[in-house]
């Protein structure tokens, strides 16, 4: 398999929690962008929910009665780039402006399940696309595609919880970039760095490669994955 280098970047709490809203107001949150442009990865991969809370717009796409499901692989290139901001969203629900004059274009990523009708409308807003996976997304496949098709050499994974676990789960991690700003959560049933994996999955092992402290108090930490 044609893949590109993954690196999952996070800033969390002490406590390993990822909430925006509270790491935000972390002492050391100045660097998170900063180490994210450190790391030499031109497209970053974010997940439905974070994409809603940051990037979307408000609402929701609604199918007509008579659309159709995509029901096969397909892709499609709006624009060559150096690097693009991939979005999952299983289904094609999120909701965007015109993308034509973007630095870092946008490149959404779904199911075989979703409507043709949303596939059209990423295309009418200058948004490329990738469609893989029968009931759920095949990262993998998606990674094969990513590379081959659009030239993707470098990704960092930046969120949430279970976008960062699903590529954990498929073994496509090759780094895990960590910036634990100075101050804990602590507060019930909030999301972690890799959340909604199986409760019997065993440890994955990392070698730590780098760390560095900022006057902020926050902590850089890299690993290979093993």
């Amino acid at each position: 398999m044609k893949k590109p280098y993954i690196i999952c970047h996070m800033m969390t709490s002490v406590d390993g929690r990822i909430d925006c809203a509270m790491t935000e107001h972390l002492p050391g949150v100045q660097e998170y962008y900063e180490t994210l442009d450190e790391l030499d990865a031109p497209s970053r991969v974010s997940g439905r929910v974070t994409a809603m809370l940051e990037m979307a717009l408000p609402g929701e796409f609604t199918a007509s009665a008579d659309s159709k499901p995509f029901d096969k692989e397909g892709y499609s290139k709006a624009v060559d780039a150096k690097g693009y901001e991939i979005v999952t969203d299983t289904k094609g629900t999120l909701l965007w402006d015109d993308d034509s004059n973007s630095k870092r274009p946008l490149l959404i990523v779904t199911s075989e399940n979703v409507s043709s009708e949303y596939l059209e409308y990423l295309e009418s807003r200058h948004i490329s696309w990738i469609a893989c996976g029968k009931d759920k997304i095949d990262l993998v496949r998606v990674c094969d595609i990513l590379a081959d098709k659009f030239g993707v050499e470098r990704m960092a994974v930046v969120g949430g919880g279970h976008v960062n676990a699903g590529f954990l789960k498929d073994g496509l991690l090759d780094e895990v970039s960590i910036l634990i700003g100075a101050g804990i959560d602590g507060r019930e049933g909030m999301a972690a760095v890799f959340d909604g994996l199986e409760s019997d999955r065993p440890v994955t092992q990392l070698k730590l490669t780098d760390v560095k402290k900022y006057d902020s108090d926050a902590v850089w930490l890299r690993y290979t994955v093993k």
